[in-house]
């Protein structure tokens, strides 16, 4: 079979080739111009932040120069002004991460909102026959107040509005009982506050919802332990210490122990609390626990840690004094009690007050374990004020990362 090819289709490839090209070349040349402005507006770019960095050096060096002239005519004090401003900006960045987390924490309490009512809204299978009738229907304008309710709180605790904030949200959890992040949220705040009432009933309605949480055991656990339930606190806090221990967690049970006259139980969960978090407050507790065993060597010894952990510790230097008392070292004695009505810490009971006014009198009885007619004062409404703070706030940081949380 012949083929015959005409003589033109012999320059049709060449054509079509040659088009290909130029359709290359020009999407090369697009392309070079479109990297050239995307360098120049880098170059534009790398500019201005050269500029805004050299400003910024020159402001840096301008106030430099004014503290050195304000210090060196003693009108501030370079080492107070360092200190502020550290404090400042560390207060700044928590402020900010504390917004995040609440923005966070909302759309938690929403999610959770929203779970429940589609779980309220899903058909309930009987023996008989199957309905679509929840046994709690929910309805749909209280859903969009429970919204509403929670977007104002957070919106008024975040213009600083805390206490219209709080009410927002308890009128919001009035209105969906079972929503965990909301009742964690609240009986955080109050557990704070030193409201135990309060941060009890709404922990307990998390728990409930939450049961293998350590955090939220642990914060009820302290709740209970402070409205002198015994038994159920000692369960809640076992359960978060042998899942992870915290100085709050022991430290309760240690309490606990004191109000039972176990000394050795006391002992031993005190000791532990030291392990896990060395502080001068820790070594405070060690001390008088000590002092009230007569074991005033080891009392020392803690207590001499504790005041120089943290020199400005009044209530460590005071039951210091009134070991060196009981030792016969009255000069030692002495010296702790000036040392003590030197500090500027504000005292915090009846004992304090009476011991700063007249420095060469020592109280005889340790401050922190002193029994009372009624009976061992309360976990974190007792005389110690600073060891309460403590406890609150290492519970409230304690097993945030990596536990379960509210859905």
């Amino acid at each position: 079979m012949i083929i015959v090819e005409p003589s033109s289709s012999r320059f049709e490839v060449g054509s079509a080739g040659l088009s290909t090209d130029e359709h290359l070349l020009e999407r090369i040349s697009a392309a070079e111009n479109r990297v050239a402005r995307l360098a120049e507006r880098l170059e534009r770019s790398l500019d201005l932040l050269l500029r805004y960095a050299q400003n910024a050096y020159l402001d840096r060096s301008l106030v430099r120069s004014l503290v050195n002239l304000l210090s060196e005519d003693g009108v501030i004090q370079t080492e107070r002004l360092e200190k502020l401003w550290s404090e400042r900006c560390q207060r700044d960045a928590s402020d900010q991460e504390e917004n995040i987390h609440r923005d966070e924490l909302r759309l938690q309490i929403l999610a959770r909102a929203d779970a429940l009512t589609q779980s309220a809204k899903k058909p309930v299978e009987t023996d008989d026959k199957q309905t679509d009738t929840p046994d709690k229907p929910i309805d749909a304008p209280d859903d969009k107040i429970f919204e509403e309710l929670v977007n104002e709180g957070f919106l008024l605790i975040e213009d600083k509005q805390l206490a219209q904030g709080i009410i927002k949200l308890q009128r919001a959890a009035e209105i969906v009982h079972e929503n965990a992040a909301l009742n964690l949220f609240l009986g955080e705040h109050f557990f704070r506050r030193g409201k135990s009432k309060l941060a009890r009933t709404y922990l307990a309605k998390a728990h409930a919802a939450l049961p293998n949480d350590v955090r939220v055991s642990l914060l009820l656990g302290l709740t209970c332990a402070d409205d002198g339930e015994v038994e159920l606190a000692k369960d809640l806090l076992n359960n978060a210490n042998t899942r992870g221990g915290s100085f709050a967690g022991h430290y309760g049970l240690g309490w606990l122990f004191v109000a039972e006259k176990n000394w050795r139980r006391a002992l031993g969960e005190f000791k532990r609390a030291l392990t896990v978090r060395p502080s001068p407050e820790a070594h405070y507790v060690l001390g008088c626990l000590y002092y009230e065993l007569n074991r005033d060597a080891l009392a020392v010894r803690h207590l001499r840690k504790a005041t120089k952990m943290d020199a400005s510790y009044t209530e460590a230097f005071y039951v210091l004094a009134q070991v060196y008392e009981r030792m016969g070292r009255a000069e030692l004695a002495d010296q702790a009690l000036k040392k003590a009505s030197g500090r500027t810490a504000v005292a915090t009971s009846e004992q304090e007050l009476l011991s700063a006014t007249v420095p060469t009198r020592i109280c005889k009885s340790a401050p922190l374990f002193h029994v009372r007619k009624s009976g061992t004062p309360r976990l974190m409404a007792s005389i110690d004020k600073r060891l309460a703070n403590a406890l609150r706030e290492d519970a409230l940081q304690a097993f945030k990362i990596g536990t379960q949380q509210p859905h």
